[in-house]
């Protein structure tokens, strides 16, 4: 896998994340992303979920069938985020096939190590779990707006967004396949709240997904499969006797039985 692009600057913290989702725009954004979570959740199905670094209040994985919720964080989270463990996402504290479903609500986007979070997430997930990624796009409009507001404005410029086409990549040289992707927030990065409502209506119209300043990606760990090889339980015969030299027949080349 293609390694992301070093940037010196210090990256912002997940406080500071949780502080953006608190203004008009972050609310917007989260609005969409639960929207999204609610829609796809119910359909998965097991024992153990786990949700890294929430950056806002997750109401969306009420939604889901999974009957074991843990929340995971890199630093204390309050009460509305609820968070259980404490721990790094590039070592997980669970045991190898373990755990059906993971959210990273943009969890590679902050890592220094964007490859290791997903290998561990490999490592953790049993065959045929799955993966929901929320993940802000920088081939858009935001990542045109953010070549500008990234020096006065860490969040959401300053995160190392993944596009969709590579980070596909990247779970596919994992073992994923990619059951979905849908873009998100196909309005321009405004924190005028009346003015975001008038735009609502642009979050209907394909012509924009190519633009949309953030994605859901779905994906499925696939299963290992592996082709027995049949034992051979007597040895085959060798075209030549013992002594390297063709063995004689005792019947004659003319003789019929």
């Amino acid at each position: 896998m293609d390694s992301p692009r070093r940037d010196p600057r210090p990256r912002p913290t997940l406080s500071e994340l949780r502080a953006w989702y608190r203004t008009p725009l972050g609310q917007a954004m989260a609005g969409l992303e639960q929207d999204q979570l609610a829609q796809h959740l119910p359909d998965l199905f097991g024992y153990h979920l786990l949700a890294l670094d929430p950056p806002c209040p997750q109401e969306a994985l009420a939604s889901s069938r999974i009957s074991h919720l843990i929340l995971q964080s890199q630093s204390p989270c309050s009460g509305s985020e609820g968070c259980a463990l404490e721990g790094e996402t590039e070592r997980l504290p669970f045991g190898t096939d373990t755990l059906d479903a993971i959210l990273l609500p943009h969890v590679l986007e902050r890592s220094r190590d964007p490859h290791q979070v997903l290998r561990e997430v490999e490592r953790c997930l049993v065959p045929e779990g799955h993966v929901l990624i929320l993940g802000f796009n920088p081939v858009s409009w935001w990542g045109l707006w953010g070549l500008v507001a990234r020096w006065r404005h860490p969040i959401p410029w300053r995160l190392h967004g993944i596009s969709p086409g590579r980070l596909r990549d990247w779970l596919s040289l994992l073992g994923f396949d990619t059951l979905r992707v849908v873009p998100l927030f196909q309005r321009p990065p405004l924190q005028n709240e009346r003015a975001l409502d008038r735009l609502r209506i642009l979050e209907s119209r394909r012509s924009m997904s190519l633009l949309a300043g953030a994605y859901f990606l779905l994906a499925r760990k696939r299963v290992a499969t592996l082709t027995p090889i049949r034992p051979r339980w007597r040895p085959r015969r060798g075209l030549l006797g013992a002594g390297g030299m063709a063995e004689p027949t005792n019947r004659s080349r003319h003789e019929r039985s």
